[in-house]
């Protein structure tokens, strides 16, 4: 299976093929284009696709640093896959990483004005693709702007396959091939015949990326290498936010074949777009790679990156140079490295290529199914926990659940076992021995395998170059000491929140703190909160000076539709709703969509008005129309509003 450190900088990259990706059974990691790129004054993701050079000092290090990266990961037993940006290079001028200037977007280090495709191949006055049914526009016409190899060329090809060969020499294994339908599969074979065997002696792995669309077809490239699996993505995102009974057609649903593809959840693409789902979308979006690496099918990948607010946001970076990845900070999503994550990874090795078997399904929420006695799996992607019998195909014997690191076991008799699956969550377990070795009970590496995950989720307001952090009695919050504190992430704003590991089976006291650019530390003015841990992972939704006591629940459930990029939020009278301020306002969750919901931490026995707004990738905001609603809390819990833009 395949980890995408998806923009992950070289010295990071290396360090965690050494500490997770290696021990924790990771067969190959995924790296960004390594291509020198454009520079910006204000840089964006999208940088590192407009190839300046084909010199590999860039953004996320230089040669050396990649070459000793590709050296410590296969020291770790992982194999290197770059991200080949070979079908265009930079529409805008400028300089790049490593000091290249360009001043004319068909005038770069390897390429003139003849290498690019022109009037004569290209039938669109501006030459760029303006009908994406039409194949000749698609292969021969510039994707937004972008100056389009003449791919046909034999002098083209040379150049892009020494561009791969001096990869391979440092020690590459294989190329995703970035925007591989506007290029011909023809065009692609020839450079790929030009390639050089990998440092291990093998042919270098190709996967390419053919996003939909009515012309190519995937089937078109099968010759050229594996195909990245869109419609399997789309698939789970469609069950996970609707039925996971659905998965049981999964095979017959319309995705690639196992042999000729490569499956994931989300990549950065289509986390932002809305196509997939994303990080964004909490327990939900692990559950699907949690079944990914259950499921038996065609290669799959773990996707991991940084958390972002804005769609074109940039890696955490230092004057556009990516900075060390650093997944306790709340800046970074380390899915690789979770607890389950990494579990599953063991058992879909352990499993190896036994066959599904014992398919079942218990409600729209929870399926299950083995491994042809291999192994056993099942899922509940429901909103509490539920217990079933599973006829699991193992052996009689008690077993250890990889998902929690081993925390807790799973008994068989007579081949069936009463399973009992957290809310939005798994189990797992196979015939191999398993003790948690990485990750344990951590979203930030390493720990005791009796711990368990805790999201905190606290609304504050700030003034800017303010942060919100998390405190607490567990030395996993910092023993009180503020300077140790947990620092939430904004990612949510003004809902702040964060992901801890602390022991099962505990109790604990905790408050939330506020520091400025300063360091100044404003604590909350309520009692100190309390939690206990089960063996499960829990949530705590809390609200900036409402003590646990004094707070109840309300869910805002909002049906209504928009456009693409613009999300709907509520604002109200109270605190908890921003006070009207809409820079305060609640972003509102599209996972059901057309209904957007959202859990909000309000006083009890209180009378408050609110609205419904939206607001587009520019921020420019659109009221709902009529008077405000009103709405009056109990002393109870679990309020929920059911309302329809006006």
């Amino acid at each position: 299976m395949i980890a995408n450190l998806w923009e992950w900088n070289w010295d990071s990259i290396a360090s965690e093929c050494t500490n997770i990706l290696g021990p924790a059974g990771y067969g190959a990691v995924q790296v960004a284009p390594p291509a020198e790129s454009l520079k910006q004054s204000s840089s964006y993701w999208w940088d590192v696709y407009q190839p300046y050079s084909y010199d590999l000092n860039s953004r996320f290090g230089s040669q050396a640093k990649f070459a000793a990266m590709i050296t410590a990961c296969h020291q770790a037993g992982v194999k290197v896959y770059t991200d080949a940006v070979i079908n265009h290079t930079a529409a805008q001028t400028g300089t790049g990483y490593n000091g290249t200037t360009v001043t004319n977007k068909y005038d770069t280090p390897q390429w003139d004005r003849s290498d690019y495709h022109d009037s004569t191949s290209c039938p669109t006055s501006d030459l760029t693709i303006q009908d994406y049914s039409n194949l000749t526009q698609v292969q021969n016409c510039e994707l937004l702007g972008l100056p389009d190899l003449k791919t046909g060329s034999d002098t083209v090809r040379a150049g892009i396959a020494n561009f791969l060969n001096s990869q391979l020499a440092l020690g590459v294994d294989g190329f995703r091939v970035d925007a591989a339908k506007h290029i011909p599969e023809t065009d692609l074979a020839a450079i790929e015949s030009k390639l050089t065997n990998t440092t291990s002696g093998s042919a270098p792995y190709v996967f390419q990326e053919i996003y939909p669309g009515s012309t190519p077809q995937p089937s078109d490239y099968y010759a050229s290498g594996d195909v990245l699996d869109f419609t399997y993505a789309s698939r789970l995102k469609s069950a996970f936010q609707g039925n996971v009974s659905d998965l049981s057609s999964i095979e017959s649903s319309g995705i690639l074949p196992a042999a000729d593809s490569v499956s994931f959840v989300t990549n950065h693409d289509t986390e932002r777009n809305g196509l997939h789902m994303s990080y964004k979308d909490g327990d939900t979006y692990k559950l699907a790679n949690l079944f990914q690496l259950a499921y038996k099918w065609s290669t799959p990948t773990v996707y991991a990156s940084w958390e972002w607010t804005q769609s074109d946001q940039a890696p955490p970076n230092s004057s556009g140079f990516v900075t060390d990845t650093d997944c306790s900070s709340g800046s970074w999503y380390c899915l690789d490295r979770d607890t389950a994550v990494v579990g599953m990874v063991a058992w879909h090795n352990a499993v190896d290529t036994a066959a599904v078997s014992d398919r079942q399904t218990k409600s729209s929420s929870v399926i299950g199914f083995g491994r042809s006695g291999a192994g056993f799996f099942a899922l509940n992607n429901g909103s509490s926990s539920a217990t079933y019998t599973f006829t699991t195909g193992m052996a009689d014997g008690t077993y250890a659940n990889v998902i929690d690191g081993g925390a807790t076991k799973v008994t068989v008799s007579g081949g069936s076992a009463s399973i009992t699956i957290p809310a939005k969550g798994a189990v797992a377990f196979s015939n191999a021995s398993y003790t948690c070795t990485v990750g344990c009970g951590d979203t930030g590496g390493g720990g005791s395998t009796s711990t368990v995950s805790a999201t905190f989720n606290e609304y504050a307001s700030t003034a800017s170059g303010t942060n919100v952090y998390v405190v607490g009695s567990l030395s996993a919050l910092g023993g009180w000491d503020t300077s140790k504190a947990v620092k939430l992430s904004s990612s949510g704003y003004p809902v702040w929140s964060g992901e801890v590991s602390v022991p099962v089976n505990t109790s604990f006291a905790f408050k939330y703190i506020k520091k400025d650019s300063s360091g100044h530390v404003t604590w909350e003015s309520n009692a100190n909160r309390s939690a206990a841990t089960t063996t499960s992972a829990l949530s705590l939704n809390n609200s900036w000076n409402v003590a646990n006591a004094s707070a109840t629940d309300i869910t805002f459930n909002e049906t209504a539709t928009t456009d693409l990029g613009t999300d709907v939020y509520v604002v109200g009278s109270v605190p908890s709703l921003g006070s009207w301020n809409t820079s305060d306002a609640i972003a509102l969750s599209s996972a059901s969509y057309p209904t957007w919901s959202k859990l909000v931490i309000v006083p009890k026995s209180t009378s408050f008005e609110y609205k419904y707004l939206k607001k587009d990738s520019s921020g420019n905001v659109t009221w709902e129309s009529g008077t405000n609603r009103s709405y009056t809390t109990g002393s109870s819990s679990g309020y929920t509003t059911s309302d329809t833009w006006k």
